[in-house]
């Protein structure tokens, strides 16, 4: 186990890490927080088994049809499924929304999600909020973080911005503080520079970056903690929509990064908080 964070003057934050006879843990739990208050009526002696396990034996998905809905998901990984909006018609997002719903899901996020098909989703779910630069729709609203510290999401110029938001988003989405550094890229290495008490204070960091993608590389020479690369597609024709940045941040020299692909800013946002949750259970 590493402490991260002391030698800087502020809160040590456990990072990842074994050390022997130690496993770790979400800090939400692999269960989720309503099965496990079930188990606990039932402990206390406030709920029967009968009842809770009627309560448990929800079927695990709903067949829609053209969808097989996950209401399991929660109760497995310690998050519902998500929405991919892309290539859905509104009417299929509807019609999945509708099952999450009924099953209890409050909270529904969906990414890849264009404003037609948002204005169209909202007619029918009116709570509904749309980001249209991350393309990304949400019921139920960004609640209160709990996480054990910080995600900071940076990027390497303002073009990189709508990917870095879906991250930032999906983050704030799953309970996590996120911070914003954007247009820090190293064609200005003072932009970057000037934000060391925010990057030495995070728990987590993702660096999106198109070009040739190496903000990753000299925050990880800078942080503690761990760092998610996130390359984007912009750049010119040699950058090959973002497979230059790709590769870049694959073979970076600095310890600690994790690359995820190209423009999936959810899929960094999803990890980031995840490492965000962790704790050590002895």
């Amino acid at each position: 186990m590493i402490l991260c964070g002391a030698a800087f003057g502020r809160p040590a934050i456990l990072r990842v890490g074994r050390a022997k006879n130690q496993v770790y843990k979400y800090k939400r739990g692999k269960m989720n927080t309503d099965t496990l208050q079930i188990l606990k009526a039932v402990q206390s002696g406030e709920l029967t088994p009968d009842k809770a396990l009627l309560m448990l034996k929800r079927k695990p998905f709903e067949d829609i049809g053209y969808a097989k809905v996950d209401l399991h998901r929660k109760v497995r990984q310690g998050e519902a499924e998500v929405i991919y909006g892309k290539s859905k018609t509104p009417e299929q997002i509807i019609g999945i929304i509708d099952a999450m719903k009924s099953a209890g899901q409050e909270r529904v996020l969906i990414t890849r999600l264009e404003s037609e098909s948002a204005e169209r989703v909202k007619t029918f779910h009116t709570e509904l909020v749309y980001y249209p630069e991350a393309r990304l729709g949400m019921i139920g609203g960004i609640p209160s973080p709990d996480g054990i510290g910080k995600i900071v999401v940076a990027t390497g110029g303002t073009g990189d911005i709508p990917v870095a938001e879906e991250a930032a988003l999906t983050a704030e989405f799953h309970k996590n503080e996120v911070v914003r550094l954007y247009d820090v890229g190293v064609a200005g290495l003072h932009r970057l520079l000037s934000h060391l008490d925010e990057i030495m204070g995070a728990s987590v960091i993702i660096a999106a970056a198109g070009m040739e993608g190496a903000l990753a590389s000299v925050i990880a020479g800078l942080a503690d903690c761990p760092v998610i690369a996130l390359p984007t597609s912009v750049g010119y024709g040699a950058s090959f929509n973002g497979v230059a940045a790709l590769l870049s941040m694959l073979n970076s020299c600095a310890g600690g990064v994790s690359t995820v692909n190209i423009d999936n800013g959810f899929g960094a946002g999803y990890l980031a908080g995840m490492i965000n949750h962790m704790e050590v259970k002895k």
